[in-house]
């Protein structure tokens, strides 16, 4: 845990599983990209699922996310590297964050996530 915002450590299966779910979502559902867009959805409740970038600089970008999930009981993910958020978005360049808010067809991946997410977080 290298970042001051990242309260667990997540393992590399469960992150490879949270860009799956978002592929998906990006192509059958519906996602909120950008920290501000995911901000919105949070405050909102529509979020289902939210996935926050481990390199982000500076951390204040994301930093207010962890707790504002958590305030709106929404289940939340870090993935090592911002880059691949922004590929799993189909962008060429990486997000800080992004919320899924109609999981699609990775509407089953998206549950399984959130029951892992729950359990690492204790």
């Amino acid at each position: 845990m290298s970042k001051m915002y990242q309260q667990f450590e997540v393992p590399e299966e469960l992150q490879n599983n949270a860009l799956e779910a978002l592929e998906l979502a990006r192509d059958t559902g519906k996602i909120k990209k950008g920290s501000n867009e995911a901000t919105k959805a949070i405050e909102r409740g529509i979020a289902q699922l939210v996935l926050i970038g481990g390199d982000v600089e500076p951390e204040e970008i994301v930093m207010h996310l962890p707790p504002l999930c958590a305030e709106k009981q929404i289940p939340f993910i870090f993935i090592n590297k911002q880059s691949e958020i922004g590929a799993a978005c189909g962008l060429d360049v990486g997000s800080a964050a992004v919320a899924i808010v109609k999981s699609g067809k990775g509407k089953d991946i998206v549950e399984e996530l959130v029951k892992q997410v729950e359990a690492l977080r204790g």
